[in-house]
Parts: structure tokens; C-alpha cells; sequence
């Protein structure tokens, strides 16, 4: 009888650690919450998550900004802490960027927001036939892609990470692609 209450124990507790939110798939969905945000889309907000703890840095306009974002981040599922290291622009420099939401007009020859890139990632990945793209998350951060999920086998990892890599505006690809059935 006590071994099955330990064995139960143990179940509970692998259970619970297999439908544990992946650090790639909590900071995708934050930077998704922030750029759908009227409040901070338009701000430059890194996200960077290590063992279910959120960081995030840049710069936003005013503490509305930045208290937004802090509340988007401790409000999404799977976030264990947030760590704030946002900066408030000074006075002197506030209106360099929109506070509004509304998207200003990129500079010639700018990079494209992260978002872009990764509608360009997700629509490469699913334009690739030996690619299932609809188990594959995209994250990105500052050029960087960060590919998630499962695949069926190294070479769909390899080619989904080789795909990613031709996006125009990639840096680096993070392949945390993970092999199996």
C-alpha cells in the first residue's frame, strides 16, 4: 500500500514537470502578449526566460510602459518570477518612440521587428514540405530565432533550423528542437 502511494506521488510530480511550460514557449508567448499590447507594442522589450524566470530589458517611454509589460509577463501561464530590468526614458527623450501603439513608420533600410521575422520564420517553416510547422514555435529576440517543439526526426530539425537561418534579418537560430514520435 505504501508503494503505491509513493508511486502515485511520483506520477503526480512527472506529470506535473511534462506539462511545465518550456522557457522557449513562455517567452513566445509573452513577446505575442506584448506586441498585441496597445500599450507596449510599439516599445523594444527583450524577453529572455531561464528555468521559468522572466527577464526583461530595453526601453520604454513612461512607468505605464513598463508597468504594463511587468503585468503581461507575471500574468502568463507558466512564469514562476519576472525580473525587471526595463528602463524609463528621461524626460528629455521621451517621444522618440511611440507611446501610443500605433505603429510608426520604419526608417529606410531598418530591420524588421521581431514579430516579422517570426511570420517570416513560421511561413518559411510551413512553405518547407518535409517540415511539420504546426509542432514548431518561433521566438524571437533581437535578430535571434529560438525553434521549439517536437519533430520525428534529426533531419527535420536540421532542415527546420537551416530554413529559419535564410530568413532575411536572422542572426542566429537556436534549434531546442527535440526529437520523437
Amino acid at each position: 500500500m505504501r508503494a503505491r502511494s509513493v508511486l502515485g506521488i511520483i506520477a503526480a510530480a512527472a506529470l506535473a514537470a511534462g506539462c511545465s511550460r518550456s522557457d522557449a514557449a513562455i517567452t513566445t508567448n509573452i513577446v505575442s502578449k506584448l506586441a498585441a499590447d496597445e500599450t507596449v507594442k510599439s516599445q523594444q522589450i527583450d524577453v529572455n526566460t531561464k528555468d521559468r524566470v522572466v527577464t526583461l530589458s530595453g526601453t520604454v517611454q513612461n512607468e505605464a510602459e513598463e508597468a504594463k509589460a511587468l503585468e503581461i509577463a507575471r500574468n502568463t501561464r507558466g512564469v514562476a518570477n519576472v525580473v525587471d530590468d526595463i528602463n524609463v526614458a528621461p524626460a528629455g527623450e521621451q517621444g522618440a518612440a511611440p507611446t501610443t501603439g500605433a505603429e510608426a513608420a520604419p526608417e529606410v533600410g531598418a530591420a524588421p521587428a521581431d514579430s516579422e521575422i517570426d511570420s517570416q520564420v513560421k511561413a518559411a517553416l510551413t512553405g518547407e514540405p518535409s517540415i511539420k510547422a504546426d509542432q514548431i514555435t518561433v521566438a524571437t529576440a533581437n535578430g535571434v530565432v529560438t525553434l521549439s517543439g517536437k519533430v520525428s526526426s534529426e533531419a527535420q530539425k536540421t532542415k527546420a533550423a537551416e530554413v529559419a537561418g535564410k530568413v532575411p534579418n536572422v542572426t542566429r537560430v537556436d534549434n531546442e528542437l527535440t526529437v520523437g514520435k
